[in-house]
């Protein structure tokens, strides 16, 4: 049986203090059984949640990695430091890394290696614009993200990815693709991987959703056979709001 996953992608917010306050927040709610939840927070505060969180059901994920061990990287992060934060679980691929920081399907290769070859967990993300979807073009998009970044990977790695798919014209716009349009996507997005490896790899991966998940619309959307969470942003930051999701199943 898949993982039922629901992680809360904080962005660029939270500094120290409220950090502490939504943290104390969260582990005042019970999690419901089954479910495997993340919080991913600033590099500045990942430190900070895992020692806040240790012996909680709560795990902490960095919001991106760089794709070099070390060297003259001004500003960036390694995996290596990271995991020295104790931290092993990294987001990558996100639509706003892809857009406002150009990373292409073949730099993503590169951190995806990286990353796996560091023991990382990765939630990858993957997703079309509206105009792709409404030239028909979404389909096409995913396969040519997922082939470029992930088929590379040999069967025996796949442990280490959990996919998120986020239409980037649902993503903080209040928009949000339907149950169906989300199980389609998610449908085909299994099928591909049973057409490049095999259908037990391809039944055994989680897929996420992200795209404007609210507690109002997530019970339907989990409901769908191939979606296995979501990938929560605004959300995330109510810890009313985020737990009611993560119990929404």
């Amino acid at each position: 049986m898949r993982n039922q996953i629901v992680a809360g992608n904080w962005k660029m917010n939270n500094n120290t203090p409220e950090t502490e306050l939504l943290l104390n927040n969260l582990i005042k709610y019970k999690i419901r059984n089954g479910v495997s939840v993340y919080i991913a927070p600033a590099f500045t505060q990942l430190y900070q949640s895992v020692i806040k969180l240790k012996g909680k059901d709560i795990k902490v994920a960095a919001q991106n990695v760089n794709a070099e061990v070390s060297g003259a990287h001004t500003g960036e992060v390694s995996c290596s430091m990271i995991k020295g934060v104790g931290v092993s679980t990294v987001i990558l691929g996100h639509s706003e890394r892809r857009s406002l920081y150009s990373e292409s399907n073949n730099f993503l290769k590169e951190k995806v290696i990286t990353a796996i070859e560091s023991g990382m967990e990765i939630i990858f993300c993957f997703g079309e614009e509206l105009s792709e979807r409404k030239e028909n073009k979404h389909f096409d998009l995913v396969k040519n993200q997922l082939t470029k970044a992930l088929f590379h990977l040999p069967n025996d790695t796949w442990n280490q990815i959990i996919l998120a798919y986020e239409p980037v014209w649902a993503i903080g716009t209040g928009e949000t693709a339907s149950p169906e349009q989300a199980q389609e996507m998610h449908a085909f997005v299994r099928q591909q991987i049973e057409y490049k490896y095999d259908a037990s790899l391809a039944n055994s991966v989680s897929i996420l959703y992200g795209g404007s998940v609210k507690p109002s619309n997530a019970k339907e959307i989990f409901s769908m056979a191939d979606v296995d969470g979501g990938l929560i942003g605004g959300a995330s930051l109510n810890a009313e709001e985020f737990i009611a999701i993560v119990n929404a199943f």
